[in-house]
């Protein structure tokens, strides 16, 4: 059983049961058989139980983590380089008709 506590003191009672591993199990479209069952509630506990430990450190002080660097991304301009006329690019083309390319089609009406 994991005890949550809020910031406001407000605790919640998690159990893993079964029940839950079903619902989990229909919510996520999954068919568990029992060995599968036993499998999931014990890694939800063991997820629990690591949840349950992360509450037990100090945090008093520590400024949330909003970027995992201080890297700052470096934008440049949008340059148009090196264009290709229409007959280049048409060039290689499986399928074309003049001035387009010509592709199978995809949506039927």
């Amino acid at each position: 059983m994991l005890l949550f506590s809020c910031e406001s003191n407000v605790s919640i009672k998690m159990t893993i049961d079964n029940n839950l591993v079903n619902k989990l199990a229909t919510l996520s479209k999954l068919e568990l058989d029992e060995a599968s069952t036993e499998n999931v509630k014990q890694d939800l506990q063991k997820i629990l139980n690591l949840v349950e430990k992360l509450n037990e450190v100090n945090v008093d002080g520590v400024e949330p983590l909003i970027y995992m660097s201080d890297e700052v991304n470096v934008m440049r301009e949008d340059e148009v380089k090196g264009q290709v006329s229409k007959a280049d690019a048409l060039l290689n083309a499986p399928q074309k008709d003049s001035d387009y390319f010509k592709v199978p089609k995809v949506l039927k009406k």
